[in-house]
Protein backbone atom coordinates (compact mmCIF):
# COMPACT_ATOMS: atom_id res chain seq x y z
CA UNK A 1 0.00 0.00 0.00
CA UNK A 2 1.47 3.34 -0.40
CA UNK A 3 1.51 5.97 1.32
CA UNK A 4 0.71 9.07 -1.19
CA UNK A 5 -2.74 7.95 -1.66
CA UNK A 6 -5.95 9.19 0.02
CA UNK A 7 -8.12 7.00 2.10
CA UNK A 8 -12.34 6.31 1.57
CA UNK A 9 -14.30 6.60 5.05
CA UNK A 10 -17.25 4.11 5.18
CA UNK A 11 -19.07 6.89 7.02
CA UNK A 12 -22.36 5.90 8.86
CA UNK A 13 -25.31 8.25 9.71
CA UNK A 14 -28.21 8.01 11.49
CA UNK A 15 -31.00 5.54 11.19
CA UNK A 16 -33.71 8.27 11.72
CA UNK A 17 -34.17 11.54 12.92
CA UNK A 18 -32.54 11.36 16.24
CA UNK A 19 -29.69 12.97 17.97
CA UNK A 20 -26.54 11.90 15.87
CA UNK A 21 -24.20 12.30 19.46
CA UNK A 22 -26.86 9.71 20.70
CA UNK A 23 -25.56 6.85 18.00
CA UNK A 24 -22.59 8.27 16.41
CA UNK A 25 -19.26 7.82 18.22
CA UNK A 26 -16.64 11.26 18.39
CA UNK A 27 -14.57 9.98 15.20
CA UNK A 28 -17.44 9.84 12.69
CA UNK A 29 -17.71 14.01 13.67
CA UNK A 30 -13.95 14.08 13.59
CA UNK A 31 -13.55 12.18 10.36
CA UNK A 32 -16.35 14.68 8.22
CA UNK A 33 -14.76 17.54 9.80
CA UNK A 34 -11.40 16.62 8.10
CA UNK A 35 -12.90 15.64 4.65
CA UNK A 36 -13.92 17.79 1.92
CA UNK A 37 -14.62 15.06 -0.81
CA UNK A 38 -17.63 12.68 -0.04
CA UNK A 39 -19.72 10.28 -2.01
CA UNK A 40 -23.59 10.00 -0.99
CA UNK A 41 -27.32 9.14 -2.21
CA UNK A 42 -28.54 11.58 -2.00
CA UNK A 43 -27.17 15.42 -1.75
CA UNK A 44 -29.35 17.17 -0.23
CA UNK A 45 -30.27 14.92 2.78
CA UNK A 46 -26.28 14.24 2.44
CA UNK A 47 -25.95 17.98 3.41
CA UNK A 48 -28.23 17.81 6.08
CA UNK A 49 -27.18 14.90 7.58
CA UNK A 50 -23.55 16.82 7.77
CA UNK A 51 -24.57 19.99 9.15
CA UNK A 52 -26.45 18.00 11.94
CA UNK A 53 -23.13 15.56 12.76
CA UNK A 54 -21.12 18.82 12.33
CA UNK A 55 -23.18 22.07 12.28
CA UNK A 56 -20.14 23.84 11.91
CA UNK A 57 -18.31 22.51 8.93
CA UNK A 58 -18.87 25.15 5.86
CA UNK A 59 -21.41 23.50 3.11
CA UNK A 60 -19.54 26.03 0.55
CA UNK A 61 -16.60 23.49 0.88
CA UNK A 62 -18.28 20.04 -0.20
CA UNK A 63 -17.20 18.21 -3.04
CA UNK A 64 -20.51 16.00 -3.25
CA UNK A 65 -20.38 13.22 -5.99
CA UNK A 66 -23.80 11.17 -6.24
CA UNK A 67 -24.40 7.23 -6.62
CA UNK A 68 -28.34 7.78 -6.30
CA UNK A 69 -30.66 6.16 -8.81
CA UNK A 70 -30.19 8.71 -11.76
CA UNK A 71 -26.10 8.17 -11.29
CA UNK A 72 -24.52 7.19 -14.49
CA UNK A 73 -22.08 4.26 -12.94
CA UNK A 74 -20.02 4.79 -15.51
CA UNK A 75 -18.25 8.03 -14.03
CA UNK A 76 -18.05 6.03 -10.34
CA UNK A 77 -14.28 5.03 -11.44
CA UNK A 78 -13.63 8.81 -11.25
CA UNK A 79 -15.07 9.88 -7.74
CA UNK A 80 -11.79 8.28 -6.28
CA UNK A 81 -9.43 10.23 -8.41
CA UNK A 82 -8.53 12.66 -5.79
CA UNK A 83 -7.47 9.25 -3.92
CA UNK A 84 -5.02 9.51 -6.29
CA UNK A 85 -3.58 12.85 -5.71
CA UNK A 86 -3.67 11.95 -1.55
CA UNK A 87 -7.26 13.52 -0.66
CA UNK A 88 -9.43 11.45 1.50
CA UNK A 89 -12.98 10.86 0.62
CA UNK A 90 -15.93 9.72 2.63
CA UNK A 91 -18.68 7.46 1.44
CA UNK A 92 -21.50 8.41 3.82
CA UNK A 93 -24.76 6.26 3.74
CA UNK A 94 -28.33 7.27 3.49
CA UNK A 95 -28.85 5.59 6.53
CA UNK A 96 -26.68 3.76 9.03
CA UNK A 97 -23.72 1.89 7.61
CA UNK A 98 -22.56 2.19 3.92
CA UNK A 99 -22.00 -0.58 1.40
CA UNK A 100 -24.45 -3.37 3.19
CA UNK A 101 -27.70 -3.03 1.80
CA UNK A 102 -26.68 0.17 -0.11
CA UNK A 103 -25.16 0.95 -3.43
CA UNK A 104 -22.31 2.49 -1.94
CA UNK A 105 -20.34 -1.68 -2.11
CA UNK A 106 -19.94 -0.39 -5.84
CA UNK A 107 -17.44 2.48 -4.55
CA UNK A 108 -15.72 -0.10 -2.05
CA UNK A 109 -14.57 -2.28 -4.75
CA UNK A 110 -12.97 0.00 -7.07
CA UNK A 111 -11.31 1.27 -4.11
CA UNK A 112 -10.01 -2.07 -3.88
CA UNK A 113 -8.82 -2.08 -7.31
CA UNK A 114 -7.10 1.14 -7.58
CA UNK A 115 -4.70 -0.18 -3.86
CA UNK A 116 -6.74 2.69 -1.94
CA UNK A 117 -6.62 2.21 1.72
CA UNK A 118 -10.41 1.66 3.46
CA UNK A 119 -11.20 2.36 6.64
CA UNK A 120 -15.00 1.53 7.96
CA UNK A 121 -16.24 3.36 10.82
CA UNK A 122 -18.26 1.91 13.72
CA UNK A 123 -21.95 3.09 13.64
CA UNK A 124 -25.62 1.64 13.88
CA UNK A 125 -26.49 -1.09 11.53
CA UNK A 126 -30.16 -1.80 11.28
CA UNK A 127 -29.57 -5.78 10.44
CA UNK A 128 -27.39 -6.06 13.39
CA UNK A 129 -29.00 -4.62 16.28
CA UNK A 130 -32.20 -6.02 15.12
CA UNK A 131 -30.22 -9.55 14.94
CA UNK A 132 -28.60 -8.82 18.82
CA UNK A 133 -32.09 -7.85 19.85
CA UNK A 134 -34.01 -10.66 18.49
CA UNK A 135 -33.34 -13.81 21.02
CA UNK A 136 -32.49 -15.66 17.24
CA UNK A 137 -29.51 -17.33 16.37
CA UNK A 138 -26.50 -14.71 16.17
CA UNK A 139 -23.83 -17.56 14.85
CA UNK A 140 -25.58 -18.78 11.41
CA UNK A 141 -27.64 -15.95 9.71
CA UNK A 142 -28.89 -15.31 6.34
CA UNK A 143 -29.69 -11.68 5.07
CA UNK A 144 -31.76 -12.12 2.15
CA UNK A 145 -32.32 -8.10 1.60
CA UNK A 146 -35.82 -8.11 -0.58
CA UNK A 147 -38.32 -10.98 -1.27
CA UNK A 148 -40.25 -11.42 -3.75
CA UNK A 149 -43.35 -9.06 -4.26
CA UNK A 150 -45.99 -11.41 -5.92
CA UNK A 151 -47.92 -13.53 -3.83
CA UNK A 152 -47.01 -16.89 -5.45
CA UNK A 153 -43.49 -16.42 -5.69
CA UNK A 154 -43.11 -14.49 -2.20
CA UNK A 155 -44.83 -17.77 -0.61
CA UNK A 156 -42.41 -20.26 -2.43
CA UNK A 157 -39.79 -18.09 -1.08
CA UNK A 158 -40.76 -17.73 2.38
CA UNK A 159 -41.47 -21.44 2.10
CA UNK A 160 -37.95 -22.46 1.02
CA UNK A 161 -36.57 -19.85 3.66
CA UNK A 162 -38.30 -21.95 6.75
CA UNK A 163 -37.27 -25.36 5.07
CA UNK A 164 -33.66 -23.90 5.14
CA UNK A 165 -34.09 -22.39 8.87
CA UNK A 166 -35.03 -25.77 10.43
CA UNK A 167 -32.93 -28.02 8.82
CA UNK A 168 -29.90 -25.69 9.34
CA UNK A 169 -30.95 -23.42 12.37
CA UNK A 170 -30.46 -20.81 10.57
CA UNK A 171 -32.04 -17.18 11.58
CA UNK A 172 -33.28 -15.82 7.61
CA UNK A 173 -33.35 -11.69 7.85
CA UNK A 174 -35.13 -9.70 5.14
CA UNK A 175 -36.19 -6.18 4.04
CA UNK A 176 -39.09 -4.66 2.72
CA UNK A 177 -40.33 -1.31 1.01
CA UNK A 178 -41.66 0.65 3.91
CA UNK A 179 -45.22 0.86 2.50
CA UNK A 180 -45.76 -2.56 2.09
CA UNK A 181 -44.69 -3.68 5.45
CA UNK A 182 -47.96 -4.80 6.89
CA UNK A 183 -48.70 -6.79 3.97
CA UNK A 184 -45.69 -8.31 4.32
CA UNK A 185 -45.95 -9.08 8.23
CA UNK A 186 -49.55 -10.02 7.05
CA UNK A 187 -47.84 -12.86 4.84
CA UNK A 188 -45.38 -14.13 7.08
CA UNK A 189 -48.66 -14.95 9.63
CA UNK A 190 -50.26 -16.85 6.77
CA UNK A 191 -47.64 -18.88 4.86
CA UNK A 192 -44.95 -19.45 7.78
CA UNK A 193 -45.43 -22.04 10.09
CA UNK A 194 -47.17 -21.66 13.78
CA UNK A 195 -44.40 -22.65 15.71
CA UNK A 196 -41.74 -20.20 13.74
CA UNK A 197 -40.45 -17.28 15.57
CA UNK A 198 -40.16 -14.33 14.42
CA UNK A 199 -39.11 -10.88 15.14
CA UNK A 200 -39.69 -7.62 13.44
CA UNK A 201 -37.59 -4.33 14.64
CA UNK A 202 -38.64 -0.99 13.68
CA UNK A 203 -37.57 1.89 13.98
CA UNK A 204 -34.36 1.23 15.31
CA UNK A 205 -32.30 3.80 17.63
CA UNK A 206 -35.38 6.31 17.01
CA UNK A 207 -37.97 7.30 20.14
CA UNK A 208 -40.61 5.07 18.24
CA UNK A 209 -39.20 2.02 18.28
CA UNK A 210 -40.81 -1.46 18.25
CA UNK A 211 -38.46 -4.87 18.51
CA UNK A 212 -40.66 -7.88 19.51
CA UNK A 213 -40.08 -11.22 19.10
CA UNK A 214 -43.27 -14.15 18.73
CA UNK A 215 -44.40 -17.73 16.97
CA UNK A 216 -46.26 -17.08 14.34
CA UNK A 217 -49.04 -18.14 16.11
CA UNK A 218 -48.54 -15.52 18.73
CA UNK A 219 -48.20 -12.75 15.82
CA UNK A 220 -51.98 -13.63 14.90
CA UNK A 221 -53.24 -11.13 17.97
CA UNK A 222 -50.49 -8.26 17.55
CA UNK A 223 -51.39 -5.88 14.49
CA UNK A 224 -48.40 -3.40 15.16
CA UNK A 225 -48.02 -0.14 12.21
CA UNK A 226 -45.40 -0.93 9.94
CA UNK A 227 -46.23 1.66 7.39
CA UNK A 228 -43.60 3.58 5.91
CA UNK A 229 -41.57 3.16 8.91
CA UNK A 230 -38.23 1.34 8.37
CA UNK A 231 -38.49 -2.68 9.57
CA UNK A 232 -36.42 -5.53 9.72
CA UNK A 233 -37.72 -8.66 9.50
CA UNK A 234 -36.07 -12.14 10.77
CA UNK A 235 -37.40 -15.33 11.41
CA UNK A 236 -35.92 -18.52 12.91
CA UNK A 237 -37.85 -21.99 12.26
CA UNK A 238 -37.13 -25.20 14.08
Amino acid sequence: MTNNKGVLYLIPTTLGPSNPLGVLPITIKQTIDSLDYFIVENEKTARKDIKKISPDKEQSSLNLSSIGKHSDHKEYESYLDVCLKGVSVGLLSEAGVPAVADPGAEIVKIAHSKNIKVVPLVGPSSIILALMASGLNGQNFTFNGYLPIEKQDRKKELKSLEKISANEGKSQIFIETPYRNDKMLEDLKTFLQPNTMLCVACDITLDTEYIRTLSINDWKNEKPKLHKRPTIFIFQSS
